[in-house]
């Protein structure tokens, strides 16, 4: 059984690991469409002719635990997350929007049983692709490999810089950052799941809350 602390060194082993092989693309599927510069866009149109939309209601289950991920979704319009239980407890990992690119990473580049469910909080339009379609097209696309590399050291800085906080700052402190990063993410994302990615009970979440 991985404890708490083992998942989350798993995940950052993971964008570490990615430096030395193919596998170094996984973080991609967090990165930004809105980001991507004009002169990738044909880089773009390759990737959505390989995919496919869907529509799901929330509370939809996209990966379960132990099983191998096989698909990667990105994020037209609604949210999604990753997580876990831990001693019979619901912890949230990570949340994705609108244009963010999600799998369980080293389920993906592995093909090792996912540490993590992947689900829908609420109603949530995607795009899919199959993991052999983007590797080939990633492994045939200068253009896209360097704008990926480059965006892979971005994501990386900001999981060791996601790790560290949950580590030295204070629950108010990592609450503020969440918002810097996700301004409207109290009216979207339910306050016990907040609470859970905080590290914090949904009491504590609502004392902190009222601090501001």
């Amino acid at each position: 059984m991985q404890t708490l602390v083992q998942r989350r060194l798993a995940f950052q082993c993971v964008s570490l690991a990615t430096h030395q092989t193919r596998n170094r693309y996984a973080n991609i599927f967090t990165i930004k469409y809105s980001r991507m510069k004009d002169d990738h866009l044909s880089d773009i149109t390759e990737l959505r002719a390989k995919s496919h939309n869907l529509s799901i209601p929330s509370k939809t289950i996209l990966l379960e635990e132990g099983k191998v991920a096989e698909t990667l979704y990105l994020i037209r319009k609604g949210c999604l997350r990753l997580f876990f239980y831990n001693d019979g407890k619901d912890i949230t990992f990570q949340f994705f929007f609108e244009g963010d690119f999600v799998a369980s990473f080293d389920s993906l580049y592995k093909r090792t049983p996912s540490l993590f469910y992947l689900e829908s909080i609420e109603p949530t339009a995607l795009s899919a692709i199959k993991r052999d379609d983007f590797y080939k097209i990633i492994d045939n696309n200068l253009s896209l490999r360097q704008l990926y590399e480059d965006k892979l050291i971005n994501r990386f800085h900001t999981y060791q810089q996601l790790f560290l906080s949950r580590i030295k700052n204070t629950p108010q402190q990592r609450y503020e950052e969440l918002l810097k990063e996700y301004p409207n993410i109290i009216k979207r994302v339910p306050l016990h799941y907040i609470a859970s990615y905080l590290g914090i009970t949904p009491v504590s979440l609502s004392r902190i809350r009222n601090r501001r």
